[in-house]
């Protein structure tokens, strides 16, 4: 698929796929547990290591648990080496490719980011193996440059939006705000409760991008051809106040105090803790979150709920959609077939059960047949009505190529003051257009 063919991604994916459901601070290396040989079990002799890299949240129950089952099913062991997520393990990533120093599979997102890598070059192409046939065009199209397909799924998409406390909801009588005006009113009356309004991590900053990640369900809606004039250098964030709002967004929750005092140092753990708790009741997040909430808080996960990033017109609510990490062989591998053999054992229907039953889907499935379970989170019981709605939309960064790097740094200047809304936007725009340059696109 060519860089600039993102435009056609996901729309029979996002009407029908409701139905099928399912970023630490140092390069920390861990293998999965070792178990006693039985019998049907790969012996000792047989055992193959395979290295990969990928970020702590991505670390799960789930995907512990298929590891484990792989070792002694297939005999391959998995070495797994942390890395911090946002901009940081981004940078690792690219110094260690650079480097010829990448492990021999690499968990990384998809979209745009993924093209940013040049994926031709660094990774191996995966058209010709049977497991893709599994996984639906949807995804294929978010892992795949020039027809070439260079990566599996993670698990399920996710949507990204607003968790909130729901038992805390109940307590001071709330109702789901369907504006912006109205989640600003809700937050005022958490204020006066003695509760934190909305939970800020910006001390790993690629949550601070959130609140504008989560609205392009919104931007869409309103301007319908931004992604495509935005890609090809006509639309900018400047130019555009609908696609200008989200910053401004970022810079009233600043403005009007409804963050946590530590807002600026915290962390994604003391994020999820908070919301879990309820000493926060608002955490603009991908669901994500839910696995870990729900492997620190088991009790308290279904208090979770979600709502879509308000706009400001009723009649326009959606969640924005982000479609799977990746798993990528690295090309430079000397076990790049033991690799295909990991890929095509965690896309076995025994591994996709087995994940869903240690960690459950966080959307909807891209792997074809994979049904959401009934006891899945409450927070994914919550964005069914809008995949059966159709009231979804793509984030920006899976419909178009360019993505700016430096997106989490600026969101965090907004969000601490430091820089308005609309310096952002202009700032913001200087960085899309050097990305955009650097992938070798036509730039108006």
């Amino acid at each position: 698929m060519g860089r600039v063919n993102y435009l056609t991604v996901i729309v029979w994916f996002l009407l029908s796929s409701f139905l099928l459901f399912g970023c630490s601070s140092s390069n920390e290396e861990i293998t999965t547990d070792e178990k006693e040989s039985t019998e049907g079990e790969a012996s000792n002799e047989e055992m193959t290591e395979i290295t990969l890299l990928m970020g702590e949240a991505d670390d799960t129950e789930g995907f512990r648990a298929v590891m484990e089952a792989m070792e002694e099913d297939i005999g391959i062991k998995t070495k797994i080496e942390l890395r911090p997520g946002g901009p940081e393990g981004e940078n690792i990533v690219k110094t260690r490719l650079a480097t010829g120093e990448m492990s021999d599979i690499l968990l990384f997102n998809s979209g745009s980011l993924l093209m940013a890598l040049n994926p031709e070059k660094y990774f191996v192409d995966l058209s010709d193996e049977p497991f893709v046939d599994k996984i639906m065009d949807s995804y294929k199209e978010v892992v795949s440059e020039e027809g070439k397909i260079y990566g599996i799924p993670e698990g399920s998409s996710q949507v990204g939006g607003w968790l909130y406390n729901k038992r805390v909801y109940e307590e001071l009588d709330l109702e789901v705000p369907k504006t912006w005006d109205e989640l600003m009113e809700n937050n005022e009356k958490i204020k006066e409760a003695g509760k934190v309004p909305v939970i800020g991590t910006h001390g790993e900053i690629w949550t601070s991008q959130l609140p504008i990640l989560a609205d392009f369900y919104n931007v869409q809606a309103e301007v319908p051809n931004f992604a495509e004039e935005y890609t090809a250098g006509k639309a900018k964030f400047s130019n555009t106040p609908e696609a200008q709002r989200g910053f401004e967004r970022i810079q009233e929750l600043y403005e009007r105090g409804f963050m946590n005092e530590d807002y600026t140092v915290a962390e994604y753990g003391q994020g999820r803790q908070m919301l879990a708790e309820g000493e926060g009741v608002h955490y603009p997040m991908l669901t994500q979150v839910l696995e870990n909430i729900n492997e620190d808080f088991p009790e308290l996960v279904n208090d979770i709920g979600i709502f879509p990033q308000p706009s400001d017109d009723p009649s326009i609510n959606g969640f924005t959609v982000w479609m799977p990490n990746a798993y990528l062989i690295n090309k430079d591998s000397e076990k790049v077939e033991t690799a295909k053999k990991w890929m095509d054992y965690f896309l076995s229907d025994k591994a996709i059960k087995l994940y869903e039953e240690n960690s459950k889907s966080i959307g909807p499935y891209v792997i074809e047949g994979v049904e959401l379970p009934e006891d899945s989170y409450t927070a994914v019981k919550d964005v069914v009505p809008y995949f059966e709605s159709g009231d979804v939309a793509p984030a920006l960064e899976f419909v178009s190529p360019i993505k700016g790097p430096n997106l989490p740094q600026i969101c965090t200047a907004v969000g601490t003051g430091q820089m308005t809304a609309e310096e952002a936007a202009e700032m913001y725009d200087d960085d899309v257009e050097k990305q955009a340059k650097q992938l070798g696109m036509e730039w108006d």
